[in-house]
C-alpha cells in the first residue's frame, strides 16, 4: 500500500467549499485516477476550533509506482484545474513512507 496525502493549510480569510469538495472535486479525483490504483479516499475535517488545517485527504494506492502514474496522467491537469473551484488555499501534497 501507498499513501499520498494532502493537506489544506488554515488561512486566515481562506475559502474552502466542503460540499463542493465532497460531491465535485473528490468524485472527479477518484475518477481520474481509479485506473492507475486508487484504493480508497478518507476525508477529514478537524473539529470546530482553532486547527493548523481546514481538510486532510488520504490517498491510497497499491504501490508508489501507482501514484507516480496517476500524478503524471492526463486527469491531474483536470483534478488541479478544479482545485480553484473550491478553495483559495495552496494544498500540501506529500507521501507517507508506508512501503
Amino acid at each position: 500500500m501507498a499513501t499520498l496525502i494532502v493537506s489544506y493549510p488554515a488561512a486566515k480569510g481562506g475559502r474552502f467549499d466542503r460540499d463542493y469538495y465532497l460531491a465535485t472535486h473528490l468524485p472527479l479525483a477518484r475518477a481520474a485516477w481509479s485506473e492507475f490504483g486508487l484504493q480508497s479516499a478518507e476525508v477529514l475535517f478537524p473539529a470546530a476550533g482553532p486547527t493548523p488545517l481546514v481538510a486532510m485527504v488520504i490517498l491510497r494506492f497499491r504501490e508508489q509506482a501507482d501514484i507516480n502514474a496517476a500524478l503524471s496522467s492526463p486527469g491531474t491537469a483536470r483534478v488541479i484545474g478544479d482545485v480553484a473551484n473550491f478553495t483559495d488555499i495552496t494544498p500540501t501534497i506529500f507521501r507517507a513512507d508506508d512501503e
